[in-house]
């Protein structure tokens, strides 16, 4: 399965380097599924946390770091809907 979705967060400095690159990261995951976990992790640690799908995936989507702690938190709210609907098939 293609990659569709990216996490971009920030890097702390650890002053070995005197001038870095790039001050963000970026992974990239097959789902959106996969990809709110690692941006749950990223966000507690502090980090500013943005997500996204990659192009050429459609619909495009983009999660700025404003809107990250109501992302995250979907995920958590459709594993509890998730598993209700499958107990009571009448719901």
């Amino acid at each position: 399965m293609p990659q569709t979705w990216y996490v971009t967060f920030e890097v702390h400095k650890r002053g070995t380097l005197p001038k870095r690159r790039s001050p963000r990261e970026t992974r990239t995951f097959e789902s959106e599924a996969e990809a709110r976990p690692f941006a749950r992790e990223k966000f507690n640690e502090g980090l500013i946390v943005f997500a996204g799908t990659l192009n050429p995936f459609l619909p495009r989507r983009l999660i700025p770091s404003s809107d990250i702690p109501s992302w995250i938190e979907q995920d958590r709210g459709e594993e509890v809907g998730g598993h209700d609907d499958k107990r009571d098939p009448e719901k």
